[in-house]
């Protein structure tokens, strides 16, 4: 229990009626988690008004409400105005669960393309040089060895700060976790104080959310522009890829120092004699401390770059390159990310998370350094999201593809066809032939390995380590790895390969 006056004092707000010299035994968002004793804050989301579920929240037992318009609520029940309730959540659930940002080690890595392979490359250094571990991300949120599922990249203000409070009590010392733009956005991270912010780049995505791209750079950059403030006395640091553009801005708005990584500009920490391969990526680290080789098991120019920010982070935590070396060698793998589907065939197939233009051309410019035989590269993009992408997405594929099967992602609320109407006109700009159009995401990927000839790649894009497909509003078991190896095998291959 938790005395309210306490919890709303770095809050303004308007007492409409009630006391703050009570308590409360917890706090939440959504009705159906109200109860008795509960503090109740109303969020007016973008599709349903949480004011509407007021009477739900009381009838479980909530005794006070934070509202962001008047309301009548039954006498004895302490009700708050704030200007901005998800705002207040992010205040009241901090304070809640004591501040637990500033009992631990907090690395945010934000970007377009990127942030869950640098989040795990930065978990294996870390641990590698014995220290324990919370990860937050896309793919799994983990506590040491313990993994706990992953609903959004970054998680609701009340669940995020719910999550580091139980890696301080399992006596976590750093959390590396994924810092989304809608989180930044949405302010669900203001309440966290971060030690060092990473940045991997920035290109076109989620635009049906920021409207324009400046606007997606200035919710990244508050991160960076976060990081001179709060009360802990640990060096605080940015690393930011001086290869992207917007490095500039990021640098400009930072009160803290930078630490910069790439491959084309001067960069504190760099790479060279790159050497992509099938199976990982060689190159030299480059630092003002010195020099030493890598020899990853991930592949591609975009892991250099994840790899080269994890190794920032790690000199600059005063882990020794010799272990920093140790660690990122001994990372297999990120699900969805580059992960090859092996049972046995003589052309190979990947499955990849690349949803955005920049994404899939960076896949797919790897793809065609390392195969001999054609490329054939089945995507498709998400309903309800950015559609000025799409076309952009068409182009990409058809440009760096040998041929393309244009196929449904996630389509959401919209119709499947529809969403590929408009990748279609990208697509055409490049080529007119070399194009199918399968709508079933299935059938597309049977069709593409049918089409695969001995040194053939086989790119299935933009759901990655995702089980699952949304159509509508049902959320049905698939999995395009799972797809890819059933089909495999019903073609004669088998493998043990999981």
């Amino acid at each position: 229990m938790k005395e309210l006056q306490k919890l709303v004092h770095k809050l303004s707000f308007q007492l409409l009626q009630g006391s703050l010299n009570q308590y409360v035994k917890g706090i939440h968002y959504d009705s159906r988690q109200i109860k008795e004793g509960y503090l109740f804050v109303a969020i007016e989301g973008f599709r349903v008004d949480g004011h509407r579920f007021i009477p739900d929240a009381l009838e479980r037992g909530a005794v006070a409400l934070v509202v962001e318009k008047p309301v009548a609520v039954p006498e004895g029940v302490t009700c708050l105005l704030v200007k901005d309730s998800r705002r207040a959540l992010s205040a009241l659930s901090a304070a809640y669960f004591d501040y637990p940002s500033r009992h631990l080690n907090l690395i945010g890595v934000t970007g377009t393309n990127g942030k869950t392979t640098t989040t795990h490359l930065i978990e294996a250094i870390l641990q590698q040089a014995g220290e324990k571990v919370g990860l937050l991300g896309t793919i799994v949120n983990r506590i040491g060895d313990r993994e706990l599922p992953a609903v959004h990249t970054t998680p609701e203000s009340l669940d995020l700060q719910a999550l580091l409070a139980q890696m301080v009590e399992e006596e976590v010392a750093y959390a590396v976790m994924e810092v989304s733009s809608h989180a930044l956005a949405l302010d669900r991270t203001v309440d966290c104080e971060y030690d060092v912010g990473v940045f991997t780049n920035l290109s076109q995505d989620h635009l049906d959310f920021h409207q324009n791209m400046q606007e997606y750079l200035k919710a990244k950059g508050k991160l960076f522009a976060s990081l001179g403030s709060g009360v802990k006395k640990r060096k605080k640091y940015a690393v930011i890829n001086a290869d992207d553009p917007q490095s500039a801005y990021l640098r400009q708005i930072t009160s803290v120092p930078v630490v910069t990584y790439g491959l084309r500009e001067e960069s504190d920490v760099q790479a060279k004699n790159i050497d992509v391969g099938t199976k990982g990526v060689r190159f030299q680290v480059v630092s003002p401390s010195g020099e030493f080789p890598l020899n990853l098991k991930l592949t591609g120019k975009f892991t250099v770059y994840n790899a080269l920010a994890a190794v920032a982070v790690g000199m600059q935590e005063g882990i020794p390159e010799e272990e920093i070396k140790q660690a990122l060698e001994g990372v297999t793998g990120v699900a969805g990310r580059f992960e090859l589907v092996d049972c046995g065939q003589e052309f190979a197939v990947v499955v990849d998370y690349a949803h955005t233009p920049d994404g899939l051309k960076n896949l797919l410019e790897t793809a065609r350094e390392m195969t001999k035989g054609r490329i054939i590269t089945v995507f498709g993009c998400g309903g309800d999201r950015d559609r000025g992408k799409r076309p952009l997405m068409g182009e990409v594929a058809a440009r760096y593809s040998d041929f393309c099967i244009v196929t449904s992602d996630n389509p959401r609320s919209e119709e499947p066809e529809a969403i590929i109407q408009d990748i279609i006109p990208g697509v055409e700009k490049i080529t007119r032939e070399n194009y199918k159009i399968i709508v079933d995401r299935y059938q597309a990927i049977r069709e593409a390995i049918a089409m695969a000839r001995r040194d053939d790649m086989v790119i299935i894009a933009g759901k990655g380590h995702e089980t699952y497909q949304i159509i509508q509003d049902k959320i049905l078991p698939f999995d395009d790895r799972k797809v890819a190896r059933e089909i495999l095998r019903g073609y004669g291959y088998d493998s043990d390969d999981v």
